[in-house]
């Protein structure tokens, strides 16, 4: 009889003991979902470098900076030109509550481990990867998007950029005796070759340091996502010029650009956005394609480490198929990329027009962009329009349900992602 009196006894404390946990459950709130929140991370092309309305950025003090004046060094975080009208901002991405940008311009693969002032030519700001763990404390990251790959140790987009403009400039206004015009030594004045954009070493090299960071993210997102769920997108490059410029940019004067000097014709590029020698331009969109197979071969290599990643390729080589620089006649007027605009002096003064110019006013206009890179880094990115045809593509791309697609504008305008 005791013995029962204490069974019913034990049994009675475990059903209270069992009322009492759940009226605290019931009486504690649930704890508040993170919200959601979409990231950038690279470089100029996903940062918005050419989209204007640029946003301080905090440096590695955590002091935001604004614009700094166009004297002040390219160091600064500002110039990383972090844009208002980014593709991020300007995607369609339903559920997403906050959207980051902590891409920079001129960001190289060893930024989003460390900080990019700890190289040469890098912007005073933290890794890249110590802004996410920042954004993964107070949201659930559900969208990533990251363009990596146009820089890195071996090439980068802005020197190939001023090194196949310059020398157009050169061939266009100097003679071939000529080279003491120029800061830094002698200017070529042939046209670039494949070579001279990236060799095919470089290019692996690129594709390893690529992928090395990429793997960093992808085990930053495992260690800092609340639920674990997330899609990474992997954009790549589009061109900003055409295979070929529109014919009435071809000659000026009778003169084209295969012999030595042709100033009229150097001025009409120059004003239409392009200033580059027609025999660059297929070298050129091979480099362009060489970057896509490098952000497909990084997806790839990734996604066979991380079976359970939601891993994308966006492929945007298409996306501005008609509205490159000098596709048409009027350029750069309904463009979807920055024409290549450089300052006389470091004052914000744009140089629209090289006509009647001789080669010592462009010795100093050309001079002020190595000294002064803010004054022409904007040049052949994405403008606002064109930033929203990538916001198109990434909406696309964030629904999508193969692990690479491609994102073509047609011929009336519209884009489309398959």
């Amino acid at each position: 009889m005791a013995r029962f009196r204490r069974t019913a006894l034990a049994a009675a404390l475990s059903l209270a003991t069992a009322a009492l946990s759940s009226a605290i459950v019931a009486s504690t709130p649930a704890t508040a979902a993170l919200p959601t929140a979409a990231v950038a991370l690279g470089d100029s092309f996903v940062s918005g470098e050419g989209a204007g309305a640029y946003t301080p950025v905090p440096d590695t003090t955590g002091v935001a900076q604004g614009f700094p004046g166009w004297t002040a060094p390219n160091s600064n975080a500002f110039f990383c030109h972090r844009s208002a009208n980014a593709s991020l901002h300007r995607a369609d991405l339903p559920g997403i509550v906050d959207r980051f940008n902590l891409a920079c311009s001129g960001g190289q693969p060893r930024d989003i481990a460390a900080p990019s002032a700890d190289r040469a030519r890098g912007r005073q700001v933290p890794a890249q990867l110590d802004q996410l763990r920042a954004v993964g404390q107070t949201h659930d990251i559900d969208l990533v998007l990251i363009g990596l790959g146009s820089n890195n140790t071996s090439f980068t987009f802005g020197t190939v950029a001023e090194k196949c403009a310059n020398r157009f400039i050169a061939d266009a206004w100097t003679g071939w005796w000529e080279f003491w015009a120029y800061l830094g030594g002698p200017v070529e004045q042939k046209p670039c070759g494949d070579a001279d954009l990236a060799t095919a070493a470089q290019v692996a090299a690129a594709t390893t340091e690529t992928t090395n960071a990429v793997r960093q993210i992808l085990a930053t997102l495992a260690e800092i996502d609340t639920d674990g769920q997330h899609r990474v997108v992997l954009q790549d490059y589009t061109n900003p010029l055409p295979l070929d410029l529109t014919a009435s940019l071809h000659s000026e004067d009778d003169r084209d650009d295969t012999r030595d000097k042709f100033r009229a014709l150097g001025a009409e590029r120059y004003a239409a956005g392009c200033p580059i020698h027609r025999a660059s331009l297929l070298p050129g969109h091979r480099f362009s394609q060489g970057l896509g197979t490098l952000v497909g071969s990084v997806r790839a290599t990734l996604a066979a480490e991380f079976p359970s990643a939601n891993l994308v390729h966006l492929n945007v080589q298409r996306a501005f198929d008609g509205a490159r620089l000098c596709e048409s006649a009027g350029s750069p007027i309904g463009a979807l990329a920055t024409p290549i605009r450089l300052q006389d002096r470091p004052d914000g003064t744009v140089v629209t027009s090289l006509a009647g110019k001789d080669k010592i006013a462009i010795q100093r206009i050309a001079n002020t962009c190595v000294t002064h890179f803010q004054t022409c880094q904007e040049s052949w990115h994405p403008n606002a329009a064109g930033h929203q045809v990538l916001g198109q593509c990434l909406s696309g791309a964030a629904v999508a349900t193969a692990r690479t697609v491609a994102c073509v504008r047609s011929g009336d305008g519209a884009v489309g992602v398959g």
